[in-house]
């Protein structure tokens, strides 16, 4: 009896083993990179849905948000500080128009410029005076050799491209929803409303971009990464059912 249970349980144990939790299976972990500012540097990085909202989340080595760019005073030139989740969604999902590129949620800062001319982050009064604070895009990606990593967010003419309705017309696949990201020690989280998203792929990136100093195309390029959460784009993350 007593060498049926311990089999049992070099069985049970056995199978534990095998099957991947759903932290490895749909969570992405990411190994601490002494060379990457810790802000940016990231150890983790999950998705999880309901019927109608997903969560995004990032985990940093360092505090979150705590590095931010530089003003230049000029929209041309103005450089962006972002957390990203690229995702294997259609951008027609949110609005844009269909199979368009890289759908990508993003926490940007950039005190140089406003892109959410329908909310004010601040409280203030002022609607045109945020950029500088954390907040929230959808954005569509695409490859551009003449960016310095390679991706831009998609040029597009306002009028005539397929935007969501909070878009704020600036020439970029950019929208403005104005859902607020929380950044809170080294996590960086956002939920935002979404219907069919679970099973959807991500990954989670840290990169800097630059508005073009000539305000010619690309418009904003993805000039550098600081991290990549995969270590090579793929996507390997999962959005889980609460």
């Amino acid at each position: 009896m007593e060498t049926m249970l311990i089999r049992a349980l070099a069985l049970s144990l056995l199978s534990t083993l095998a099957v991947p939790t759903p932290l490895q299976a749909h969570e992405i972990e990411s190994p601490a990179n002494a060379a990457v500012e810790p802000a940016f540097d990231i150890r983790r990085a999950g998705a999880t849905a309901d019927e109608r909202l997903v969560t995004f989340t990032m985990e940093m080595e360092g505090e979150a948000g705590s590095v931010k760019p530089e003003a230049t005073g000029a929209l041309p030139g103005a450089w962006v500080h972002a957390y990203v989740w690229p995702t294997s969604l259609d951008p027609a999902i949110v609005g844009f128009a269909e199979k368009s590129g890289i759908l990508a949620l993003a926490v940007t800062a950039h005190p140089d410029f406003d892109d959410t001319p329908l909310f004010d982050e601040n409280g203030d009064g002022d609607p045109t005076n945020d950029g500088a604070g954390w907040h929230s895009h959808w954005v569509v990606l695409e490859k551009a050799t003449a960016c310095g990593a390679g991706y831009k967010v998609r040029d597009v003419s306002p009028g005539v491209d397929v935007l969501p309705a909070t878009a704020p017309m600036l020439p970029l696949a950019l929208d403005s929803p104005g859902m607020s990201p929380r950044l809170d020690g080294k996590a960086v989280r956002i939920t935002v409303p979404l219907r069919d998203g679970t099973d959807a792929a991500f990954d989670a990136v840290t990169a800097t971009l630059q508005v073009h100093p000539e305000g010619q195309t690309p418009l904003l390029c993805v000039t550098g990464v600081h991290d990549i959460a995969s270590g090579d784009l793929s996507l390997p993350g999962r959005v889980t059912k609460q």
